[in-house]
């Protein structure tokens, strides 16, 4: 008899193992012939060792499909155990679903202009997301360096934010350098929890594979095989957001959103976003893409207070 230790570390027990560990018992009905013993984000399974290669076989493929789809059921188990089942792919995703995000929820572009986006995506390597509050800018990015990442397309996903105060003084929050910067960067992380289980995004944060870190971090460095996103790039300097843009590598996607109507630079400093979608609009590889108030899928008042601040900018 041999045993052989699993870990599940990067995952959830209890959405691994199910409510009462139906799918733990899922998986020792279709495995009758070795003993699993479940101990926090480990399993041991004991049994001879031509018996336990069935099981770490089924073990891969349990795996597969969770990080695909976000979940797993008694039946997926139960299916993944049979003749049918071929690198761990039941289903298709549907076409319009960039990544399942935790529980099994389906994440996709819901309006035009976002589902441009993802079109845009798979023929440029540089995208500029334009446009107010609310319009699924970052969301969409994130989601897309997700899926990059799953995918195996990418080997890191790298998101950083100008960290400039609106309206409030940095230095006066309480913290180390990390912990007051955490707060500017809470919406990328708001996007990540969505997508990935608590301790699978934390794991890729802990070993590098998903970095966030804000903009004057990016100085010197070359981003290889990466995704990166520079959200609120209106907040960027003309050379700060150069120094971005010319820090892309080879086999890297890179994501720029901004709003131009939510400018926090002071007075005497005119944002970089303005002038690189001018300068770089006619280059082959850059695609810029601008939303509307008819993009917005946050309540519908949001809709009618941008179009408010429209109009009262036109009239002054």
């Amino acid at each position: 008899m041999s045993e052989k230790v699993f870990s599940i570390e990067s995952y959830s027990p209890l959405d691994f193992f199910g409510a009462g560990d139906r799918n733990l018992n899922a998986i020792r009905e279709v495995n009758p012939k070795v003993k699993i013993i479940a101990r926090g984000e480990y399993l041991k399974v004991i049994g001879e060792p031509a018996e336990i290669s069935v099981f770490e076989e089924l073990f891969r493929l349990i795996l597969i499909h969770f990080e695909r789809f976000g979940s797993i059921t008694e039946n997926d188990i139960r299916q993944l155990a049979g003749p049918g089942s071929q690198n761990g792919i039941l289903k298709d995703s549907p076409p319009d679903v960039l990544v399942h995000g935790r529980n099994g929820t389906l994440i996709k572009a819901r309006t035009a202009n976002q589902m441009r986006i993802v079109q845009s995506i798979e023929a440029n390597d540089m995208i500029f997301a334009i446009g107010p509050a609310g319009t699924g800018k970052t969301y969409t990015a994130v989601a897309l360096a997700v899926r990059a990442l799953k995918n195996h397309e990418v080997k890191r996903i790298i998101l950083t934010r100008p960290a400039v105060e609106a309206g409030e003084n940095l230095g006066f929050l309480p913290g180390d350098m990390k912990e007051k910067l955490d707060p500017y960067m809470q919406p990328l992380y708001d996007a990540l929890r969505d997508m990935l289980p608590p301790q699978k995004l934390l794991t890729y944060i802990e070993d590098g594979t998903i970095e966030i870190a804000p903009l004057a971090f990016m100085r010197g460095r070359t981003l290889d095989n990466v995704f990166a996103i520079l959200d609120e790039a209106q907040n960027a300097t003309s050379a700060q957001l150069k120094m971005f843009l010319t820090r892309m590598g080879r086999s890297a996607k890179f994501f720029i959103t901004g709003d131009v109507t939510q400018i926090d630079l002071p007075r005497n400093q005119k944002s970089g976003l303005i002038q690189a979608t001018t300068i770089l609009k006619d280059i082959k590889g850059i695609d810029i893409i601008t939303l509307d108030e008819t993009d917005v899928l946050r309540h519908k008042l949001v809709s009618k207070i941008i179009k408010a601040y429209d109009r009262e900018n036109e009239q002054t």
